[in-house]
């Protein structure tokens, strides 16, 4: 019996669509499931045409936007679909107020974050977990390791302002080795901290997906599909889907799973997945996120000197940015709430999150910015299909035990997402690099025979 298809791809986000364009540009029949009725995955982007906004090409990124030096492959994929860009607005001051203080002389937290640095960069990028030290990092956690250095709170403030806006979980839910793995792939924390957020794509950053699938075709790309089981076999694999409780799927050479790992054992695998890759799945944790995004007639904040961005532990919202359009109209405001203030946060009604979000943004800006004339937020840990963002972290012994699983195919099933890329991990980059990668592996399984 002949497969359906060469390769099933689960999941339509960056890193699948990537795999699915990659496949099929190498003469290969492909088909991809998403359970969502959007592609995008943690990228979606909503126009503000309909807020009273239509003539100025405004829109609100819920989830992923950002681009930055060092993330080429996901820059020449935009660009070779005709998505430009535009630079994140930066002009005038920052606010910072940590612990009651300002970001300036903080010696103790300075010297941790040059340590992590050096330290990252011994780790083999595509290896961490064999570095000589990786048994000793991974037994701890990050908390501990500033616990023993840092001595001065508002410097372990900000060090956990910082964790928590990198990881979008607590200092102590870390595996040492998983942050520095996450430096590494980046090449620095100043890459993780400052550069990453230099570019925006203009549409949005869904648009690249969007575009990816138009490319694709309605009847490679099926909405509303999510996989319920992989059944292997000595011929293929037998994807199984659901749809409005009807049945369906197809049989194929190959899989790429490319959604979030912690959302993967809703599939189920037969034979069942061996227990490295199993009891990975059983220790990965997605973090803890609400974006919040505030819109106003102008971007008033500029009038004031301000760029729009703060870092503050003032309240649950640690960090803000000018969101706006380059045209400058609408004025917008993006405020991220996370870790364990997302999930405090989370428990509270729709009334009291928008009062609290926007009580932040009073502190920041001013009274301007207590009556936006649009408010709207996305708790990613709410959604069904992600539960969590920015990306997923290991607890301590993870790596060492499990890491070597992350993305070693499981027969004829092969992995992407970003959480398994070795370079800039958990970013739009490195869904595309996996993406990227999970294709060039089954191309290679491929190679000795070919459907026709």
């Amino acid at each position: 019996m002949f497969p359906d298809v060469d390769v099933a791809v689960v999941g339509a986000g960056l890193a699948g669509l990537t795999a699915a364009r990659e496949l099929r540009a190498a003469g290969r029949s492909v088909v991809v499931f998403e359970a969502r009725d959007r592609v995008g995955g943690r990228t979606w982007t909503r126009p503000l045409g309909d807020g009273g906004f239509p003539d100025h090409g405004a829109f609100l990124d819920l989830g992923g936007q950002w681009i930055g030096p060092g993330q080429e492959r996901i820059a020449a994929l935009a660009a070779d679909l005709g998505i430009a860009t535009f630079p994140t607005y930066a002009e005038g001051e920052t606010r910072y107020s940590i612990a009651g203080r300002d970001r300036t002389e903080m010696p103790e937290a300075d010297a941790a974050l040059q340590e992590l640095d050096r330290l990252a960069a011994s780790l083999p990028a595509e290896e961490p977990w064999t570095a000589p030290d990786a048994a000793g990092w991974d037994a701890q956690t990050l908390q501990s390791w500033l616990s023993s250095r840092v001595t001065d709170p508002a410097s372990r403030a900000l060090l956990r302002l910082l964790t928590t806006g990198i990881f979008t979980v607590e200092p102590d839910e870390l595996s040492l080795l998983h942050v520095l793995a996450y430096i590494r792939s980046a090449g620095s924390l100043t890459a993780l901290v400052q550069d990453a957020q230099e570019q925006r794509f203009a549409g949005g950053a869904q648009t690249v997906s969007e575009r990816i699938a138009a490319e694709l075709g309605p009847e490679t790309v099926r909405l509303g599909r999510p996989v319920l089981a992989i059944d292997q076999s000595l011929h293929g694999a037998a994807v199984r889907t659901g749809h409005n409780g009807i049945g369906g799927g197809v049989t194929a050479r190959c899989v790429i799973v490319a959604v979030p790992i912690a959302i993967t054992d809703r599939i189920a695998f037969s034979p069942p997945l061996p227990v490295p890759r199993a009891q990975l799945h059983q220790r990965v944790a997605p973090g803890a996120t609400i974006k919040a995004h505030a819109v106003y007639d102008r971007p008033f904040w500029r009038e004031h000197g301000s760029n729009g961005r703060s870092l503050t532990d003032d309240g649950p919202v640690s960090v803000t940015f000018d969101n706006s359009p380059p045209s400058g109209t609408p004025g917008i405001l993006v405020g991220f709430v996370e870790g364990n203030e997302a999930r405090r946060l989370g428990e509270f009604d729709e009334d009291a999150r928008r009062q609290a979000v926007l009580d932040c943004f009073t502190a920041s800006f001013g009274p301007q910015a207590a009556e936006p004339r649009e408010y709207t937020e996305v708790n990613w840990s709410a959604e069904e299909w992600t539960r969590g963002c920015y990306g997923s972290n290991l607890p301590p012994g993870a790596w060492t035990q499990y890491g070597a699983a992350l993305r070693e195919p499981c027969g004829r099933v092969h992995w992407a997402g970003a959480e398994t890329s070795a370079v800039w991990m958990n970013y739009m980059e490195g869904a595309v690099r996996s993406g990227e990668r999970a294709a060039a592996q089954v191309l290679a399984s491929l190679a000795p025979t070919r459907s026709t």
